[in-house]
């Protein structure tokens, strides 16, 4: 399967790196932790890349925006549920680096990605390659 133009983003391939981590490491868990703050961790996770995809399909510059803007507010709903389950001692510490380093990459470079739709062709057309 050949890739779209959105799955060579560096921001969609941050948000695959943190929705896996997240999947990752709450499947260690015990049941109630994975399915109270695991599932939403996931959940929101998972929704970053999701709204990035979308967003690519979309064919108006504010469609185009609106799912980018979503995909931040995932992103700040990971930051929320990791500090649960920091909280409540669900990471061990080997473990927040790994998060932190895909974070702290990946928020500027979604809010750069936000600024810059309707500004240059790169993310206006971001569309399916149709072969």
């Amino acid at each position: 399967m050949e890739r779209t133009s959105f799955e060579k983003l560096r921001i969609y391939r941050l948000s695959e790196e943190l929705s896996d981590l997240s999947w990752n490491i709450v499947l260690t868990w015990e049941n109630f932790a994975k399915n109270t703050v695991g599932q939403q961790l996931v959940k929101a996770a998972d929704s970053i890349g999701a709204n990035i995809a979308e967003g690519a399909g979309r064919n108006t510059i504010p469609d185009k925006k609106r799912f980018a803007i979503i995909a931040r507010g995932s992103l700040f709903e990971v930051k929320h549920w990791l500090r649960r389950a920091y909280v409540r001692k669900l990471l061990l510490k080997k473990e927040i680096p790994l998060f932190q380093d895909i974070i702290n990459e990946l928020t500027p470079k979604l809010n750069a990605f936000i600024n810059s739709i309707g500004k240059n062709k790169t993310t206006n057309n971001l569309q399916p390659t149709i072969h």
